[in-house]
């Protein structure tokens, strides 16, 4: 405890003071000299008193910079607001790595499946029947998955999206295109052309959330929850 208090010590003050040893902390109120106007955390008609108490880890108490009652600011009735000034550290968090993947449920679509059905015929050189070994052959299976489907971002991915559907992403894709060329030329048609799509975008964003909750409520319906 340090030496600017406010005026006697009563029990209760002084089983603060034992919390405060035991725990190895600091009452922080009583380390910085301010005039008794801003020490006094309560006041009722003719009587002042200290009663409200910032607290830390003795350690930590270098970091503070200043602690002081805010004359006027009442947090309950007759008690005022005790505030303290320190740096506060903000640790960045470091973004986890996500394996890339195969894109594999692209062979949902049946374009897809026949390209990648073809391009696999012609690694293994025309043959029907694989070849006895497996290794040799996951390995021809995994190259042609990776130049037919192509592979994952590797980013995590922040937003919900599991109402995302094939018109979503095809707007997506017209307005990124959309952009890329009002960039390369600034004219007021590609620009209209632009906030077209992105009204757009916004609109089938609208309508597959809207339809994904629908076909959520539905199904809870249905399986009586």
């Amino acid at each position: 405890m340090g030496k600017f208090g406010v005026k006697k010590r009563n029990l209760e003050r002084q089983m603060v003071v034992d919390f405060a040893k035991r725990m190895d902390m600091a009452v922080v109120n009583t380390y910085f000299p301010k005039r008794e106007e801003h020490r006094v955390t309560y006041k009722s008609g003719g009587r002042s008193t200290q009663v409200d108490y910032i607290l830390c880890r003795r350690g930590n108490l270098k970091e503070i910079s200043d602690c002081k009652v805010v004359v006027g600011e009442s947090v309950a009735r007759q008690h005022r607001m005790v505030v303290c000034r320190m740096p506060l550290m903000v640790c960045k968090k470091k973004r986890s790595k996500i394996e890339k993947k195969t894109k594999w449920w692209k062979l949902k679509k049946e374009e897809c499946c026949e390209e990648f059905r073809q391009k696999l015929r012609q690694a293994l050189g025309g043959q029907v029947v694989l070849p006895g070994d497996w290794e040799t052959t996951a390995d021809l299976i995994r190259e042609t998955g990776i130049k037919v489907l192509g592979v994952s971002s590797g980013r995590k991915k922040e937003d919900e999206t599991w109402w995302w559907n094939e018109e979503v992403q095809d707007s997506i894709q017209k307005k990124r295109l959309a952009k890329k060329k009002w960039d390369m030329d600034r004219t007021e048609e590609n620009r209209q052309e632009y906030k077209e799509l992105q009204h757009k975008v916004k609109r089938e964003v609208s309508k597959a959330k809207q339809k994904a909750y629908d076909e959520l409520y539905t199904r809870l319906e249905a399986e009586g929850i």
